[in-house]
């Protein structure tokens, strides 16, 4: 088990005064059988009342509002969280399971094409050639490590908009496209799946009470009787190395903050995420 400290800042600098922002933030770890949050506060300046609600996909956002005239605003999250390895479900559901109504209809959200991870007949060839030799569980590895030998890890390479299948044109992208090019590729083949963000500490042997600059990941979670995680950017199932935020069925459901403000002109973006280890 590990303990870590984790401190995401976003500073937003307008080109002229904004009169009022609206804003969500999805910056606060999940509670549950892997991880337990034990400290998370989201800080602004200037400062907003906040309140905090659980969305749909069970990720916490805290909602806030700023109604002076500002040019500036800084959100700060802090977290400390404890982490352990995932489990992989000793049990794994057939193809006939996955493609039976009940299955189907529970999971309709995360198995329809969405417009981060379309529909493609190429992949779709793709699945079922994995499909073809592989049980559920086996096939989602399979998939990642499909998704992982196409497309070349370049940071910068890909925007916010693109999607999984703009990377894999491409052949190159960030943690994102990976995650989104192995989303349309289970759920092509009937696998459930979502997109997971958090963040990876990337030092396996890291010191106890060392700071690294740090950055947000993604990766995937497939449904074949239970909810994994994997890591199609690092072809490997997850560790105590992984904290994760939100669950959703791409991007879009999980962007770590979106808002709308009234004002003129565009805003330059600086984001900084620190991460500790504390045990």
């Amino acid at each position: 088990m590990w303990r870590m400290r984790v401190v995401h800042a976003t500073g937003y600098a307008y080109k002229s005064p904004v009169t009022a922002s609206y804003n969500e933030a999805r910056l606060t770890p999940r509670s549950d059988s892997r991880q337990n949050v034990i400290l998370n506060r989201v800080e602004t300046v200037p400062a907003t009342r906040s309140y905090r609600y659980v969305d749909y996909w069970g990720t916490a956002v805290t909602a806030f509002d700023l109604h002076a005239p500002h040019t500036e605003l800084e959100v700060t999250a802090s977290s400390v969280v404890e982490t352990d390895k995932d489990e992989v479900p000793k049990t794994s559901v057939s193809w006939e399971d996955l493609a039976s109504e009940a299955v189907i209809d529970r999971f309709d959200e995360v198995l329809t094409p969405t417009e981060y991870a379309p529909a493609s007949r190429r992949i779709q060839a793709v699945g079922k050639r994995i499909a073809k030799y592989n049980d559920p569980q086996e096939a989602v590895i399979e998939a990642a490590r499909w998704v992982h030998s196409e497309l070349k890890y370049v940071p910068g390479t890909t925007g916010v908009h693109s999607s999984g299948l703009d990377a894999h044109r491409e052949g190159k992208g960030v943690c994102q496209d990976f995650a989104h090019l192995s989303l349309i590729l289970l759920r092509s083949m009937g696998i459930p799946s979502r997109y997971v963000s958090g963040y990876l500490h990337p030092k396996k042997k890291a010191a106890i009470g060392e700071t690294i600059d740090g950055q947000s990941h993604a990766w995937i979670q497939a449904w074949t009787g239970n909810w994994f995680n994997y890591d199609p950017t690092n072809d490997t199932t997850i560790n105590e190395q992984y904290i994760s935020v939100g669950v959703g069925r791409d991007y879009a459901d999980v962007t770590p903050l979106k808002g709308i403000y009234s004002g003129a002109g565009s805003t330059d973006l600086d984001v900084v995420v620190e991460i500790t280890r504390l045990a």
